[in-house]
């Protein structure tokens, strides 16, 4: 049970993690507060939010490095962990749950392992996670040989040097995670300020785009977009109208829906992406984004069809600026995607107390 007192003086348990193409901060429920607001009032302090360097915090200054994973047992009985995934923001004193994170999901399953709430197997162990922000199962397979946890192995992910133990996510059921179904306007494309666009659910909330209609290559680097004020301007104000669209409400203050410019692959993958999470543009693409946008390939009405170049079945390989980014997307008789997963990777960083 959290103590504010102990807190200030002893500090908090904390894993510093790197899980996909993020890093993240995990927590243990009981070591935070109860109290919503309590709570992200604390992860603000320890994060250095809000300063755009972070600096009187452990935040890496980047949306990608000032992220929060909170895990606990299980609270129903087809799960094995409860896992809150929160976005702190880095200009702003905010903390977002209205998402979660299949990148942070990759660093929860070890993490777990490492706090003692599930006992290893060999010689992988695998552990339903239950994501609190969507109310949806995961199911992570995590490397633990001689039911040993172990981070070092041969696979390698587009983002992060090196290779790395490998860690399977696989998803069932995220259509409509937060919108509560796949095409919130029943559409495969609409259109928003003479845009069409893709608003589509499937696991995360995105608003899918063709970069030639912003006059656009679609293989502009992030640094290039985020000093384009005025197509900066354009796509938040298609997504604030999307938002309300998309059953979401007013937007303005939330990390989602993200939004994706789409154009032809160049490195034999599915399709090229720009994403923006909001509103800086994203060094690679999130996992439940790239899902979202495999699965808008498939409709041939959606802008990213046009672009698709479809690979083995099933199999997606999503451009972004830094590399791809692969998925498998799960299709039955009749082509409709029932399923996906991903193969990511993970880091333990540092494990001791972070101090407010």
């Amino acid at each position: 049970m959290y103590d504010a007192d102990h807190a200030l003086r002893m500090g908090i348990p904390c894993l510093w993690m790197r899980g996909g193409t993020s890093k993240g901060a995990i927590f243990l429920a009981q070591d935070l507060p109860s109290d919503p607001s309590a709570r992200d009032a604390l992860l603000l302090r320890i994060m250095g939010s809000p300063d755009l360097r972070q600096i009187d915090g452990i935040g890496g200054g980047d949306s990608l490095t000032s992220k929060v994973a909170i895990i606990s047992r299980a609270t129903r009985a087809d799960a094995d962990i409860d896992y809150l995934f929160l976005q702190v923001f880095v200009d702003q004193a905010l903390v977002s749950s209205k998402q979660t994170c299949g990148n942070i999901l990759a660093a929860v399953g070890p993490a777990a392992i490492e706090r003692g709430l599930i006992a290893p197997t060999a010689p992988t162990t695998s552990i339903r996670v239950h994501m609190l922000n969507s109310h949806e199962q995961a199911l992570v397979e995590v490397s633990t040989p001689n039911q040993l946890l172990t981070y070092h192995g041969n696979q390698k992910i587009d983002g992060v040097p090196g290779h790395h133990a490998p860690v399977k996510l696989t998803f069932n059921n995220i259509e409509g995670s937060m919108c509560q179904t796949l095409l919130p306007t029943g559409r495969a494309v609409d259109q928003i300020d003479g845009i069409d666009c893709c608003l589509i659910d499937n696991g995360m909330p995105i608003v899918i785009m063709a970069a030639q209609d912003f006059d656009l290559t679609g293989q502009e680097m992030p640094q290039t977009l985020d000093a384009n004020s005025a197509l900066k301007t354009r796509i938040e104000a298609i997504r604030l109208q999307a938002g309300q669209m998309m059953h979401l409400g007013d937007v303005a203050e939330a990390s989602v829906p993200k939004m994706v410019l789409v154009s032809a692959p160049l490195g034999g993958g599915l399709i090229t992406t720009r994403a923006f999470i909001p509103k800086k543009a994203h060094s690679s693409i999130g996992i439940f984004a790239a899902i979202s946008v495999a699965t808008a390939c498939r409709m041939p009405q959606s802008p990213a069809a046009k672009f698709a170049r479809y690979e083995a079945a099933g199999l997606c390989d999503i451009e972004h600026p830094t590399g791809k980014l692969s998925v498998y997307l799960d299709l039955d008789a009749a082509g409709q995607v029932v399923g996906a997963g991903n193969m990511r990777t993970a880091r333990k960083l540092f494990d001791g107390r972070v101090f407010i």
